[in-house]
């Protein structure tokens, strides 16, 4: 398993090291959807949508080494890999659903 960034690669300001770790439009629908459980690599990719394999990925081994994500593989032919959010990937719902009531109310006022 990949070690979490280092505190001193991390930016000062609370807000940035939150938007480093999360700010990518890919990794908030990630986190969306291992939010109510483990998920394998194709029905993240399916879930997402429009994201390459490539760049799905890629964000989830950044998220990985975030500690963010759990990686699981399974000893099976063809190999079988899941994710998972960590406690601390779990940590993030309440921002997830400030974003979900805040876009639901944007959506509203100008709808």
């Amino acid at each position: 398993m990949n070690e979490p960034r280092s505190v001193k690669e991390l930016p000062a300001c609370p807000v940035e090291t939150t938007l480093t770790l999360i700010g990518d439009k890919w990794k908030v629908l990630i986190l969306r959807d291992l939010m109510p459980g483990t998920k394998r690599f194709g029905e993240l990719k399916k879930s997402i949508g429009s994201v390459s394999q490539k760049v799905l990925t890629a964000q989830l081994r950044d998220m990985e080494a975030s500690g963010l994500v759990n990686r699981k593989v399974y000893a099976e032919v063809p190999p079988r890999v899941e994710y998972s959010l960590t406690e601390l990937g779990r940590s993030l719902k309440p921002i997830l659903d400030a974003m979900w009531n805040w876009g639901e109310d944007y959506k509203s006022s100008v709808c």
